[in-house]
């Protein structure tokens, strides 16, 4: 089993390395959080829905490490307890399910490598700057970390890829997935797709709607509570129809189409955590694509360290 070479940092180690890596956001601001300090309802969260508690931490993180002890062909920071716990804290401490959700983790990376080899805001440079995704700045009413992405018609397939929304989602629930708040309360994704058509249509494939859906499904190792579609045109029926036989019942349930109706969205979402345009009181200003480089730029470190985990290339994985 290898170390990884070096100690996958924290966001408090990126802060105190850079100088205050936040995002102005109007009033508000974007900035990673780090420490354990998870607060007093969150703790009864974890307790009541992660069986969070000091022994069945201590014992699952043990449980882990050794069950990992003699996977050879993976290198991961095996001594790095909060490494671990990202993993055990959405499969509620059970070792063994921990493992697994592991190796799917890493199994994928290694099936989708032209994808993820050398991701970092720097080659991610391109999507950042397209403005297509936020990471919002403040959490939901239940302190889930919410990803806006606005692939309709702010989409221009000729200026980034398919592909490259989907590394800057990947990139970005990934900082997410270092939050210990996020790893407990877990995370949304709202899909804006006003303005989707025909042009963007095209570019859909099954061969990427199984990616995705296996990516979350079966793979993130964040507690996805929720996808909420709005502003849906009719064609977005047609590339719904590439993605829907891959889902099982459980996603099916956590997705939800509220296309102009801002009442159904704000149902689920209070209305103090959601910008203005879904029916929200937050006024967010638009925020440039340099912006959104500079501000994940103090974590290239991070990324890089990171991306040299997992199985060694031409592993085997079953």
């Amino acid at each position: 089993m290898g170390a990884g070479g070096s100690k996958l940092l924290s966001f408090q180690d990126m802060e105190d390395i850079n100088t205050n890596p936040c995002l102005p956001m109007g009033q508000y601001e974007l900035k990673f959080e780090s420490g354990d300090d998870i607060g007093h309802e969150l703790r009864e969260v974890a307790r009541k829905e992660l069986r969070e508690s000091p022994e069945i931490v201590e014992r699952g993180i043990r449980e882990l490490r050794e069950l990992l002890q003699d996977e050879n062909d993976l290198n991961i920071p095996l001594e790095d307890d909060s490494f671990l716990v990202q993993f055990l804290r959405p499969c509620k401490y059970y070792p063994e399910s921990a493992r697994a959700l592991l190796r799917r983790y890493y199994a994928f990376k290694l099936k989708n490598a032209k994808l993820y080899v050398g991701l970092t805001p720097m080659s991610a440079k391109n999507i950042l700057q397209q403005s297509i995704l936020t990471v919002l700045p403040k959490r939901d009413q239940h302190g889930r970390r919410m990803l806006l992405v606005e692939s309709g018609g702010k989409w221009k397939p000729s200026q980034c890829s398919l592909d490259e929304i989907f590394q800057g989602c990947v990139m970005m629930l990934e900082a997410a997935m270092r939050e210990p708040k996020t790893q407990v309360a877990g995370a949304l994704a709202i899909l804006d797709m006003d303005g989707l058509g025909l042009t963007h249509a095209y570019h859909f494939t099954p061969t990427f709607a199984a990616r995705v859906v296996e990516w979350v499904q079966d793979c993130l190792p964040t507690r996805l509570k929720g996808v909420h579609i709005v502003n849906q045109p009719y064609v977005f029926n047609m590339i719904f129809a590439l993605f829907k036989p891959f889902m099982r019942e459980k996603l099916r349930k956590r997705l939800f189409m509220h296309g102009s109706d801002r009442k159904s969205i704000l149902a689920h979402i209070d209305a103090d955590c959601l910008p203005v345009q879904y029916g929200g009181n937050m006024k967010l200003p638009s925020i440039e694509g340099k912006e959104w480089v500079k501000f994940f730029s103090h974590y290239e470190k991070e990324y890089e360290i990171g991306g040299a985990y997992g199985f060694k290339p031409g592993t085997k994985v079953k």
